[in-house]
């Protein structure tokens, strides 16, 4: 299921329809995010301080710390954006 609507965020949705609709940010298509591509996903969602946000969340969820977020990165990212932005994100 593809997440089309900023209010389906709202409602709730899976790990993996949190990893589709994140990976829509990735303009370079490089399979990872940026910190840019980050907050151009909280912005997206009306999230207010998107530069700090997308600085901590960045800052969180890279374990390996090269400045991006890869697929074995994204639980932590979850964990953030639920606790941080309010997402309801559920277990596949």
């Amino acid at each position: 299921m593809a997440i089309k609507h900023v209010r389906s965020l709202n409602s709730g949705m899976t790990v993996e329809e949190f990893k589709e609709w994140l990976m829509r940010f990735d303009s370079d298509g490089d399979g990872r995010i940026s910190r840019h591509e980050l907050r151009q996903a909280i912005r997206s969602i009306g999230g207010r301080f998107s530069w700090w946000k997308s600085k901590k969340g960045l800052r969180q969820a890279d374990s390996n710390a090269d400045g991006f977020i890869d697929d074995a990165e994204i639980d932590n990212l979850v964990s953030f954006a639920q606790k941080k932005l309010g997402l309801k994100i559920a277990a596949d």
